[in-house]
């Protein structure tokens, strides 16, 4: 039996989470005039970051001022934010939705925009530099830091690939092997990083050192330190897919997590349920997660559109039928 709700909770869209992926796909929807709206836990992946690079005519700006703009932006079309979490969504016709504080909403279609969490490797001071002058990504960063003495730190033999690319923004590179046991890179590897003038060191990392709040070195196990002024590292990338996995949505195993399986559009294995941005994959960037979002809301306007029309001929076609009957019961 369908629950029976509150007309103030329902909407045709619900987007969970407030980033690049899920404001675009509101600002899509409102401007269709679709009811929408989001859901923001307020924990953005790029939260750590004094600015955004690489997103054209925002290039540089503050991560927060670009959700602040954002914000507005889908206000001017009547969409609705709240600040909460979504502690549950389950299916009863429409998407049912759950904030921590208690309520619950209804949506004809739902959007998780949740993204990832980095979680860093346990070094001393490597979360306390993140975002600062300790990096994942040299396209994000490394303009920045361009011709400085750059570290690269090992997460798996994956990292040597990190270590090559970085070499773009500076020739005076160090690939700390901390854990990495040297023989597991292959002997391509060993000749691209000679070849690039990459510089490999075994030992483990023991921690940064820093000095009037810069960094300046990486400090091995046995004391030894290398002068450093930025230090790339490669996150374990966490997927918050715990509610598409709740609805059903089907994932795919990839070498940075399980993401969900989605088309073209976003679309999930699960009819009205989409996915944008970091929840969908991996190297979604700010630039890229926003156009993942407006793919999807237009996308969902198309078939919110569709929906109602076939119920309309449908409709239309039963009353024909009863009229007909009707009629045919007076002759």
């Amino acid at each position: 039996m369908t629950e029976k709700h509150d007309p103030a909770d329902a909407y045709e869209v619900i987007v969970i989470g407030g980033g690049a992926a899920g404001l675009s796909a509101a600002l899509v929807l409102g401007r269709a005039r679709r009811r929408t709206l989001v859901v923001d836990a307020g924990e953005p992946r790029n939260a750590p970051a004094a600015h955004l690079q690489g997103f054209l005519s925002r290039d540089g700006m503050p991560p927060a001022a670009f959700l602040a703009v954002g914000r507005e932006e889908i206000a001017r079309y009547g969409v609705d934010l709240v600040q909460g979490r979504v502690v549950d969504a389950r299916r009863d016709g429409d998407f049912l939705v759950t904030l921590d504080g208690g309520r619950t909403l209804r949506a004809r279609q739902l959007v998780v925009a949740t993204g990832l969490k980095d979680e860093l490797p346990p070094v001393p001071g490597v979360a306390e530099r993140f975002g600062r002058d300790v990096l994942h990504c040299p396209y994000c960063h490394g303009w920045e830091v361009r011709d400085q003495a750059f570290g690269v730190l090992a997460a798996s033999a994956l990292s040597v690939h990190q270590a090559l690319m970085v070499t773009q923004w500076s020739k005076d590179v160090t690939l700390f092997l901390h854990r990495v046991d040297e023989a597991e890179l292959s002997g391509l590897d060993l000749r691209r990083l000679a070849a690039a003038g990459v510089a490999v060191v075994p030992g483990e990392v023991a921690g940064l050192v820093v000095e009037d709040d810069r960094l300046s070195g990486v400090r091995l196990g046995d004391g030894s330190v290398h002068a450093r002024e930025a230090l790339f590292v490669a996150p374990r990338a966490v997927p918050r897919t715990g509610l598409l996995e709740r609805l059903g949505a089907e994932l795919r195993e990839t070498p940075f997590g399980s993401y969900p399986v989605v088309d073209e559009r976003g679309l999930t294995t699960v009819p009205g349920l989409w996915a944008a941005g970091n929840a969908s994959g991996f190297a979604e960037q700010v630039v890229n997660a926003a156009s993942r979002g407006y793919r999807a809301g237009a996308a969902i306007n198309g078939e919110l559109l569709m929906a109602d029309l076939d119920a309309a001929v449908s409709a239309g076609g039963r009353e024909a039928q009863d009229g007909a009957t009707a009629g045919a019961a007076r002759v």
